[in-house]
C-alpha cells in the first residue's frame, strides 16, 4: 500500500505511521511542509529501529505526487468526507491512501474536488474530536490489506 501524509505536524505520529508502514510493507509519502525535521529525535524514537527498513519519499505538493502516479487510485480520508465509509471501497495493493495534517485535515477544496474518492472512518458524533492520525492510518491500512488476504504477511 501507499500511505500519504499531507503536511504532518506531530513527529510521534509520523514515527508511528512509519513503523506501521514497515510492518505492512507499505511505502510512505510525505507531502508538503512538515511540522518537524525528519532528523527530529521524536520521529526517530517513535519509529524506533524501523527507519532503516522504511521506504519513503518526500514531495513538495500533492499535485506532483498525483501527476506521477495518475494511473493509480487515490483515496482521501477525512472526518469532513461526505457519504462513504472506508469499508465501502475495494482496495488494490497499489492504491494511495491520503491523510491530512493533525490539526485541520485535508483542505475542503480537495475533498470537494475528490468527493467520490473521499472516505471517512465512522465515529460517534458526541465528541468533537477524532481518532489519532496514526490510529486512523492503521485502521485503514489493515482493512485494505485484509481485503487482499494480507499479501506477503504471516
Amino acid at each position: 500500500m501507499n500511505i500519504v501524509l499531507v503536511e504532518p505536524e506531530i513527529p510521534q505520529n509520523t514515527g508511528n505511521i512509519a513503523r506501521t508502514c514497515v510492518m505492512t510493507g507499505s511505502t510512505l509519502y510525505l507531502v508538503g511542509k512538515l511540522g518537524f525535521s525528519l532528523d527530529d529525535r521524536y520521529v526517530r524514537r517513535a519509529g524506533l529501529d524501523y527507519w532503516p527498513y522504511l521506504k519513503y519519499f518526500c514531495y513538495d505538493n500533492l499535485s506532483a505526487l498525483h501527476d506521477e502516479f495518475s494511473n493509480q487510485n487515490f483515496y482521501f480520508f477525512s472526518t469532513k468526507a461526505k457519504g462513504r465509509w472506508y469499508t465501502h471501497i475495494s482496495y488494490d495493493y497499489e492504491d494511495f491512501l491520503v491523510f491530512g495534517k493533525e490539526t485541520s485535515g485535508l483542505p475542503e477544496e480537495l475533498l470537494q474536488r475528490e468527493a467520490e474518492s473521499s472516505l471517512r472512518i465512522p465515529m460517534i458524533e458526541e465528541v468533537p474530536r477524532s481518532l489519532n492520525l496514526s490510529n486512523s492510518v492503521a485502521v485503514v491500512v489493515y482493512e485494505a490489506l485484509r481485503q487482499q488476504g494480507f499479501p506477503h504477511m504471516r
